[in-house]
């Protein structure tokens, strides 16, 4: 099994869908990591050799940053929006949508599940 940015690819999968695994890289990018190491994009992992795997480590260490570099220099951006107090950062302090989009209906993924409105309200009350 291949390891690449501390990341176990899966071996029967193909190299261009196998980096996918690894945050930050996506298709785009991943064929782009692929043909400036010489490595052909639809061979297995299993079927690289170490040469190949070393040389795919090599062009994703020069370029930038993935993996725990990446969700840390992300964490740092949110957490200056939230220091600024800017209306951003407002938004990801709150778990609202940040991009503008409508929350009077919408925003489930953000929000969470609904909360339930208080049930049998009148029952509590009208007991005499």
């Amino acid at each position: 099994m291949a390891r690449i940015a501390g990341v176990d690819l899966p071996r029967n999968k193909q190299a261009r869908i196998a980096l996918t695994y690894i945050y930050g890289i996506g298709q785009p990018r991943a064929l782009k990591i692929l043909t400036a190491a010489n490595v052909d994009a639809f061979r297995k992992i299993q079927d690289l050799g170490e040469d190949e795997v070393n040389r795919i480590r090599q062009v994703i260490e020069d370029q930038g940053d993935v993996e725990g570099d990446l969700r840390k220099d992300i964490a740092m951006h949110i957490k200056r929006l939230v220091d600024i107090q800017s209306y951003r950062g407002q938004r990801h302090r709150r778990g609202l949508p940040v991009r503008g989009q409508r929350t009077h209906t919408n925003a489930r993924t953000r929000k969470g599940p609904r909360k339930g409105t208080v049930a049998n309200k009148k029952k509590a009350t009208a007991k005499t």
